[in-house]
């Protein structure tokens, strides 16, 4: 696997450079309608490793809005397919899986994500002039004037100080984050401590741990020394799991609160950690903060039929119904999807510019919940706005878009809870 460490960026893009070349400047500026067989999406996030849930969330809401779009009769007289772009959370592997698709995908009509190796990656696709719905949550991006970037949830800067904000109302001042080392982890980090402070809470342990290590005896005991009050976590489902039971083993079988980021908010992170220390102390000390999604309504309804129809591409597809991810991924396509028809075009240096066409509040709109519905406002001559599972976005002047948190746990059964909301206005008078 060729690794960032040994290879600089400039290396890494020079050794690409022939490959982009190639693939810059392919797309006309006419619109176009013609396809030479299937419009591709792609799903651009890890599918192996240890973050490969990443990808399995991702490529869920790709699948069920694909399998949506050909019901309702398709693309341009195309079936739409996804396709798989596996960055491995490595920035060079990320490269080369980014520079390989650009250069190979036939009627690539744009892609999910980059995730977690954006930094790295987003650079090949806006210099292909291919079209994103990013679900990074790196702030190197808050105020990107990239033309082809888009995300459509909120960045973990908010992240780390809606957890700010929760731990905070519920009493906390004396905190330890645990983090694992990669970047991925790391980027809710800063503003966690920042807002914390700010808040009126000591950090009393700030860790960075190794991941998928056998034993963290020794990184739970400097934590359990500091006597935090709420620990702040980001690591993948292994590692957090064999960390917690270490910590509750050497604090005589008791834990304290846990609050994580949205990555945590998945089905195999509470199982492993659930097994680790007990799926009744999961549901009582457990909460992760992710972008607030209602998980109802027309929408979600469209959504949700649709994802638990697609077993065969989609294995337990139940355990993405409340996922935010899986959801704005989801609408992520539907968004690049109705903006094709609104410019008449699949290439996304036409239909680029037409996505607040179908996403701005605007008089005379037209609200629709699903792609049918929209597809067929547009061939009736009516503007839309697009209203997704996740709900409805409004990007501002850097294509970001910011939101409310919700507080979600599981309960002892498995099944996902909702403890609260952490609001827009109460990341803004932390951050501030």
């Amino acid at each position: 696997m060729l690794r960032a460490s040994n290879l600089g960026w400039a290396s890494v893009l020079c050794v690409v450079s022939a490959v982009l070349l190639a693939a810059c400047g392919t797309q006309s500026t006419s619109s176009s309608t013609s396809l030479s067989g299937p419009l591709v999406f792609g799903s651009d996030s890890s599918f192996t490793g240890p973050n490969a849930n990443f990808g399995a969330e991702q490529v869920a809401g790709c699948f069920t809005a694909v399998s949506l779009i050909n019901q309702a009769g398709g693309m341009f007289g195309q079936h739409v397919q996804c396709k798989i772009i596996d960055n491995r959370n490595d920035p060079a592997d990320g490269v080369a899986a980014a520079t390989q698709a650009v250069a190979t995908i036939v009627n690539f009509g744009g892609t999910l994500g980059p995730g977690g190796v954006a930094t790295a990656t987003e650079p090949v696709y806006e210099s292909s002039k291919i079209t994103m719905m990013a679900d990074t949550g790196d702030s190197a991006f808050n105020n990107t004037t990239d033309k082809y970037f888009w995300r459509v949830t909120p960045p973990d800067s908010a992240g780390g100080y809606a957890m700010a904000v929760w731990a905070l109302k519920q009493g906390y001042k004396q905190g330890a984050a645990v983090f694992s080392n990669d970047t991925t982890a790391q980027t809710s980090v800063p503003t966690l401590l920042s807002g914390y402070q700010k808040g009126g809470g000591t950090m009393v342990s700030n860790l960075q741990i190794v991941p998928d290590q056998s034993s963290y005896q020794v990184e739970a005991a400097r934590v359990l020394a500091t006597h935090p009050q709420v620990i702040f976590t980001e690591a993948d489902a292994q590692t957090d799991a064999t960390f917690l039971k270490a910590y509750q083993s050497l604090n005589g079988g008791n834990l304290i609160p846990i609050i994580g980021t949205a990555p945590t908010i998945t089905a195999d992170w509470a199982k492993a950690v659930g097994d680790a220390i007990g799926t009744a102390n999961l549901d009582k000390y457990y909460v992760g903060l992710q972008p607030y999604v209602q998980g109802s309504g027309p929408a979600w309804d469209v959504f949700n039929k649709a994802l638990l129809a697609d077993t065969a591409e989609i294995p337990n597809p139940s355990q993405w119904s409340a996922d935010a991810y899986s959801m704005t991924d989801y609408d992520g396509i539907n968004i690049m999807a109705l903006a094709m028809l609104d410019a008449n075009s699949w290439k996304p240096v036409d239909y680029n510019s037409h996505i607040p066409n179908v996403t701005a509040p605007g008089t005379g709109k037209t609200d629709v919940f699903s792609f049918a519905d929209g597809k067929a406002a547009i061939a009736a001559g009516k503007k839309i706005r697009y209203n997704g599972a996740g709900g409805a976005v409004n990007f501002d002047q850097w294509h970001n878009y910011g939101g409310d948190f919700s507080a979600n746990g599981y309960d002892s059964s498995g099944n996902q809870t909702t403890a609260g909301v952490v609001t827009a206005a109460d990341v803004k008078a932390i951050s501030g």
